[in-house]
């Protein structure tokens, strides 16, 4: 017992030493303490009010549409007809991913996808740098997506007016533009939404996913009619490598499952039906990929796709020799490519929502409306981030960039739930991934593999970006996370 006599020296000498640098890198958030803080804000709390159906069209809108309406004719040119294999591939990747997610996201059901499961399993720095992943991959993706909204646009107004809008307002600086109008306006189209709150997006969602399918089953239906088996003679003319690489650049186009997960604290029953959205979603979505890019390829020679980011519109127009049916198709992608901005850019307002109740962004992003239940200030910076991000940077750029933000978060959400199984072998799971860890383990080797596809540039620039966010974090986040400074409540 110490002495109450000691000088106050000896008194202070005996007090507990604060952890050093490296245990406040690895303080864990704990399970409990995540899931007891689900829809927490300032000022206001996040509505449960989405079941199976919303949290489904979520991930169906997030990840349906990306890849076949945007980026296919970016895809194809680095695989040739191989592309369907690239798909496959990618799918298998995302596959893998989402059933440690499906685990995860029925166990910790809350708004910081696979930032919060790492929180949970690796400590504070790796949750940092998995949430900065998950900035660009939300960030970039919807900017990409945008970019490809505004290509439709002027199919659309083409087909029915006769009038485009120009260069110089339609593309970014770089591709022969100056500033990018449309892919800005279709951004702060999907911000209005998300200020009306969850259930209301989601309602919007919908019909707008519905449409989004009529529109993939009509192209398949007419792109039949062209398909000519000689345009998958030499399959594989780039080799393995052209369909790795293709396969990375499509990898972007499965981050659905990811989106349906950051509505974890506005799910009625999140711990049942988080886990089978995810997994009804990601079947879905890949059938229908494979699918198109099946059809699209044997409808035009692959060397014809040209990087267009309108290609399907292109291909029925070259089908019927008609313009009526791919000025249709274009009047549905920008409906549908509409709904991938809208459930893509609300899932990085949740994201930043998490981060900014831990303490490690400013408590802006946390603030929500007591009336609507959404966080305001957050989704109108971010929208005005993204739309800015689309109208001045070229799509290709942007669609890898997603890719390797997500492939990176997808790995640490591997390597989370085999984590969680060995510290926590008693939680209750609604969901478990079988055969466990070597499911985790192929999807952990297939991120890295994939990973390792992209460009050079690519890696340049998903380095600047990790440096900046270590930087954010040591600067503000270390200090300010309530784990290292608890609120009067929790002291």
């Amino acid at each position: 017992m110490l002495d109450q006599g000691a000088p106050p020296h000896n008194r202070r000498a005996t007090a507990p030493a604060s952890p050093g640098v490296a245990a406040r890198l690895m303080r864990r958030k704990p399970v409990e303490r995540l899931v007891a803080e689900g829809g927490q804000g300032e000022g206001g709390t996040l509505r449960r009010s989405l079941g199976l159906w919303q949290l489904t069209m979520i991930s169906i809108g997030a990840t349906l549409g990306t890849g076949i309406f945007v980026v296919l004719g970016e895809a194809v040119p680095k695989a040739g007809p191989a592309v369907t294999l690239s798909f496959v591939i990618a799918g298998l990747t995302a596959l893998f991913s989402a059933l440690s997610y499906a685990e995860l996201a029925g166990t910790i059901p809350v708004s910081g996808s696979s930032y919060s499961y790492a929180y949970a399993t690796m400590g504070e720095l790796i949750a940092w740098i998995c949430g900065w992943c998950l900035v660009l991959e939300y960030g970039v993706s919807v900017a990409a997506v945008a970019v490809g909204w505004g290509e439709y646009l002027n199919e659309l107004l083409d087909g029915t007016i006769g009038v485009t809008i120009p260069d110089a307002l339609s593309a970014p600086p770089g591709d022969g533009g100056v500033f990018n109008l449309p892919a800005l306006i279709v951004v702060l189209l999907a911000m209005a939404f998300l200020l009306g709150g969850a259930r209301e997006s989601a309602r919007a969602n919908t019909v707008m996913v519905c449409v989004k399918i009529a529109a993939l089953v009509l192209f398949c239906a007419i792109g039949l009619q062209g398909f000519r088996s000689g345009n998958y003679e030499n399959f594989m003319p780039l080799g393995m490598t052209g369909v790795s690489a293709a396969g990375a650049t499509l990898f972007f186009s499965y981050i659905g499952f990811d989106a349906a997960s950051t509505a974890g604290e506005e799910a009625k029953d999140a711990q049942r039906d988080l886990p089978r959205a995810i997994m009804l979603s990601l079947v879905i979505v890949t059938a229908l990929y494979v699918l198109v890019a099946a059809v699209a390829v044997g409808a035009k020679p692959w060397r014809r796709f040209n990087d267009s980011e309108a290609a399907l519109a292109q291909i029925m127009r070259d089908v019927t020799g008609e313009s009526f049916w791919g000025t249709l198709l274009a009047a549905c992608a920008v409906i549908a490519i509409a709904s991938v901005v809208l459930t893509v850019l609300y899932g990085q307002t949740r994201i930043l929502f998490a981060m900014s109740r831990d303490g490690l962004v400013p408590k802006v992003f946390a603030k929500v409306h007591p009336k609507t239940g959404a966080p305001r200030a957050n989704t109108v910076i971010v929208s005005l981030f993204c739309g800015v991000l689309a109208a001045a940077i070229p799509l290709g750029q942007l669609a890898d960039a997603t890719s390797i933000g997500t492939l990176f978060a997808f790995a640490l959400v591997n390597i989370a739930v085999v984590v969680l199984r060995r510290t926590r072998p008693d939680m209750a799971r609604t969901f478990r991934v079988p055969l466990s860890p070597v499911l985790p383990a192929l999807g952990f080797a297939f991120c890295v593999w994939m990973m390792g596809s992209l460009s050079a540039v690519t890696w340049v620039v998903f380095g600047v970006w990790m440096a900046v966010g270590l930087v954010f974090y040591f600067v503000y986040g270390y200090r300010r996370s309530r784990l290292a400074t608890p609120a009067p409540s929790e002291k």
